[in-house]
């Protein structure tokens, strides 16, 4: 699934093509796609068609294109799923393999330009949801002053990257749960837009291992741990993101090259590059983790 620098980069490239361009139409080729959207598809295109972008935002994982000119506060909110792709396209294009939606833009500067939603699995989607005030009145997420986030993201913890994620309540949170470390960066709820690679990455260049109980950190290794997070996402955002296939690509079609600086993630059987221990991969939850069995020591038990 794409994590926060593979949407970063979408959310990116999108914003100077979508910002403040005119929503001149609306093709919905799978209904399946709208499955967040709260009415049918008659509603999504007919609330649609006519609005205006106000810009392109983003937190963790899902991204939001917020709409002028309503009483109510709206944004068609995008989830990527396991395989979405948010592409610009010319009216002209070929179709591309696996549309599902499809929205024309006029763009005052750029002229006519398309958006084109495409989803190999369909898990992803595409909604018009209502904006709500963010407790903490700071801006709803990247790239957007409004202080609002959709509804359907409202539960969503700030990311690591955002100037309002608040430190100090990250740890705070983090000494009442009883958990390992990894399951917490990888709890929405606690902290948004890491998934399986980066945590792995982040871990290793932590020294920690991922059972690591988060209920004996202290303050200085919390945030040893968010530095070394930060470092590896605005690594990965200088790389395009990770791209292991064809399915996790810029508004382009471009792939991201931070899979070739990965250190422990995929790595395993490979020597750690710090200590030279073979890179170890061991399950975790549905799926694994990748660690180096001198630099992350399992955690003793209390």
């Amino acid at each position: 699934m794409p994590e926060l620098p593979e949407v970063e980069v979408v959310r990116a490239g999108l914003e100077p093509a979508v910002t403040g361009a005119v929503v001149s139409g609306v093709e919905v080729l799978e209904h399946r796609s709208l499955r967040r959207h709260p009415g049918d598809v008659a509603d999504f295109e007919r609330r649609l068609t006519g609005r205006r972008i106000a810009a392109a935002a983003r937190r963790g994982k899902f991204l939001w294109l917020p709409l002028e000119g309503d009483e109510h506060p709206e944004a068609v909110l995008a989830h990527l799923g396991m395989s979405g792709q948010l592409l610009l396209r010319t009216p002209d294009s070929e179709p591309d393999r696996q549309l599902r939606v499809r929205l024309h833009l006029e763009h005052p500067q750029h002229g006519h330009l398309v958006v084109a939603f495409a989803d190999q699995r369909i898990f992803g989607s595409l909604a018009i949801d209502r904006l709500q005030p963010t407790p903490d009145g700071a801006p709803g997420g990247s790239g957007s002053p409004l202080r609002l986030v959709p509804e359907q993201v409202a539960h969503i913890a700030r990311d690591p990257l955002d100037p309002a994620f608040d430190d100090d309540r990250f740890a705070a949170l983090l000494a009442k749960r009883r958990t390992g470390i990894k399951r917490a960066l990888l709890d929405q709820t606690l902290i948004s837009g890491i998934g399986n690679i980066y945590a792995d990455e982040a871990l290793w260049a932590a020294r920690l291992h991922y059972d690591a109980p988060v209920e004996r950190l202290r303050r200085p290794a919390v945030r040893g741990l968010l530095a070394e997070v930060r470092l590896v996402l605005e690594r990965a955002l200088a790389e395009g993101g990770t791209s292991f296939d064809a399915q996790y690509v810029n508004v382009n079609g471009a792939s991201g090259y931070f899979s070739h600086s990965l250190r422990a993630y995929g790595q395993q059987g490979r020597p750690c590059p710090r200590c030279g221990t073979p890179i170890v991969r061991e399950a975790f939850m549905n799926r694994s983790s990748h660690r180096c069995p001198r630099c992350q020591r399992r955690p003793r038990a209390a």
